[in-house]
């Protein structure tokens, strides 16, 4: 078996879904990631903007780099919503992908294993790996691989797996045969456009950051814009709604196009079960009510950490609120008791969404004025909301 032939086979070994390379020569995006920045559309992610040419090229990375070895990961797709109502039910929703392990610690093993494998077949050789990490377009490098296309989401797409999986490279100064790129087969379909809650995608392949519901519940450390907090629902981390709506997850994709050049994609390994539903849509009284250590204890070894304890619980006050649900009352008001003021003014906010007698009461019952001028304004303006 050659060199490509083993890697491959290798990868799939290893759970990889599909395995394409890529010549190392620089990526011309620069025009467009430089529009897309000078236009503030990448919100407070301003590491994006350090150094960007940096981006377009991974000879920062590996000097001598001949390829890039792009690889997908699947996971499995969000389960059917437990039956009636999430708002009625008190439930907020999480991202399909963050179930489980961190999915940085699964992919990084393989990733490592990957490497030396190579490093055995092809001594003096140099790899690096990358998953969600690092000065590396992660999407151009996998379009460039062959492995799909960039959907209107501004997700990479692929007509045999649809985008239920993980991108992660590995930089080698190995020399492989680059695959060929595959079209794009969006066609005229904007379902994803239209059904995005608060309008973050454009025409064009643009995605406004600012307005993204993953990015707020997830990158956004701050206070979410008023304007955006209905558009966010019931998500209290990251957002599956682009990708559920687009006709190439569903269970009756298109019939994949013929493909051309090289032929990356495996055989998909099972996904496994679906998620638990009591993990995916949580409770929200119980996330409110989760300390440091709780929070640690029930999310410490999954994405969700990223988020952080006070962002996530910010993130469930907006959802309660959301919810329009009376029976969210008690669990705002353990939120306007909080000690971090993020999650206080978030839950005065929501208290006003819901409205009500029990919510004045709540809101009349706190401290006047409270001691954080963001919170105290929040609190005035709900108020003024239920007056």
């Amino acid at each position: 078996m050659d060199l490509a032939g083993a890697i491959r086979h290798e990868a799939a070994r290893l759970g990889f879904s599909a395995c394409g390379f890529a010549a190392a020569a620089p990526l011309a995006r620069g025009a467009f990631l430089e529009g897309w920045l000078d236009a503030g559309l990448g919100g407070e992610m301003r590491y994006l903007a350090r150094r960007p040419g940096r981006r377009l090229t991974v000879a920062g990375i590996l000097p001598d780099a001949r390829s890039v070895i792009t690889l997908a990961y699947p996971y499995a797709p969000p389960p059917p919503r437990p039956p009636g109502d999430l708002a009625g039910a008190l439930r907020g929703q999480i991202a399909a992908y963050a179930w489980g392990e961190d999915y940085h610690a699964v992919i990084g093993r393989g990733l490592a294993h990957l490497a030396a494998f190579i490093g055995a077949r092809v001594p003096g050789s140099a790899t690096r790996p990358y998953v969600d990490t690092g000065a590396v377009l992660e999407r151009e490098w996998a379009v460039r691989g062959g492995l799909g296309w960039f959907g209107k989401n501004t997700m990479l797409l692929s007509s045999r797996a649809g985008s239920w999986f993980f991108l992660a490279e590995l930089v080698t100064t190995a020399v492989l045969e680059p695959d060929e790129p595959t079209g794009a087969h969006c066609g005229r379909c904007t379902s994803c456009l239209d059904a995005c809650p608060t309008g973050a995608l454009r025409d064009g392949l643009v995605m406004d950051a600012r307005r993204c519901v993953s990015y707020l519940t997830i990158e956004h450390r701050g206070a979410i814009p008023p304007d955006l907090r209905p558009g966010l629902g019931t998500w209290v981390f990251g957002c599956d709604v682009c990708q559920s709506v687009c006709p190439w997850n569903g269970s009756e994709r298109p019939a994949p196009p013929a493909e051309g050049g090289g032929r990356p994609w495996l055989a998909r390994p099972a996904r496994g079960p679906h998620p638990p539903a009591d993990w995916l849509f949580p409770f929200l009284p119980d996330l409110v009510r989760l300390d440091e250590d709780g929070f640690r204890a029930r999310y410490g070894r999954t994405a969700v950490a990223r988020t952080r304890r006070r962002g996530l619980v910010r993130n469930a006050a907006l959802a309660l609120g959301n919810s329009g649900n009376p029976d969210a009352v008690p669990a705002l008001a353990v939120a306007l008791g909080d000690a971090e003021p993020l999650v206080r003014a978030h839950a005065a906010w929501g208290l006003g969404a819901v409205g009500g007698a029990a919510a004045r009461r709540v809101l009349d019952a706190h401290p006047r004025p409270d001691p954080d001028p963001a919170v105290a304004g929040e609190v005035y303006a709900a108020r003024e909301r239920l007056s």
